[in-house]
């Protein structure tokens, strides 16, 4: 999607839910359940799933992932008008281990060849991070599972970027974040990481302050960015 390069980057640090982890997954597995209403239901659950993120910021009154995960379930049930505890539990029980994107896998073993440090950087409670990527396998391409539990703040705050630079030990310049999420990727951009955007989805760029470095539809092509092509 862009031929920019992204040059000095020390270590890779991904968002985890929509850029490694594909959160209509759970929905989708229940397809037999949820009938029509799927794909209704799985982007009611986004949505309400990240504005609670962001009220809850705003209100000063935070709650783990988990918790805001699962009121943002149980809003979308309700607005799809579903009435079925068997499936709540089920779904939740799914979002502890969500199928990753096809490119996934291939991308952060070229990465971890070449050398580059990884780490994913979350809204999710640590548990269900460790959960996914233990389910999924990327666990052992990982350095490190970032949550926000850490700052007890939601992304974009800037304390959640600054959990990555202290924790890694890298400048935040030296840092290439993903995220599929438009607004998180401003957000990092506008901490001072250096940004490549996954439009998964083909959404337009966010009017926001910042605006991330490179825009790529997967992360296939993230290592030739990184100038490790040949890796």
């Amino acid at each position: 999607m862009t031929e920019a390069r992204i040059e000095g980057t020390e270590a890779c640090v991904f968002d985890a839910y929509g850029t490694l982890l594909d959160f209509n997954s759970a929905v989708m597995h229940c397809r037999e359940e949820t009938g029509d209403s799927a794909e209704r239901l799985s982007k009611i659950w986004r949505q309400k799933q990240l504005q609670y993120t962001w009220l809850r910021s705003l209100m000063g009154d935070h709650a783990d992932f988990w918790q805001v995960t699962g009121e943002a379930l149980d809003f979308s049930l309700a607005a799809v008008g579903i009435d079925n505890p068997k499936l709540r539990e089920t779904l939740m029980a799914l979002y502890r281990e969500l199928d990753t994107f096809p490119d996934v896998s291939d991308a952060l073993t070229r990465l971890k060849d070449a050398g580059m440090r990884t780490a994913i950087l979350s809204n999710g409670a640590p548990d269900m991070l460790n959960a996914a990527a233990a389910a999924s396998g990327i666990d052992r391409l990982l350095d490190e599972i970032l949550s926000v539990e850490d700052v007890g703040v939601f992304k974009p705050d800037p304390k959640v970027y600054q959990l990555a630079v202290d924790r890694l030990g890298v400048a935040a310049d030296r840092i290439c974040f993903m995220s599929s999420n438009g607004w998180d990727a401003a957000g990092a951009a506008g901490f001072g990481f250096k940004v490549a955007w996954i439009n998964r989805y083909g959404q337009p760029v966010e009017h926001l302050p910042a605006r991330p470095d490179v825009e790529l539809d997967s992360l296939a092509a993230l290592p030739a960015i990184l100038g490790l092509e040949n890796t």
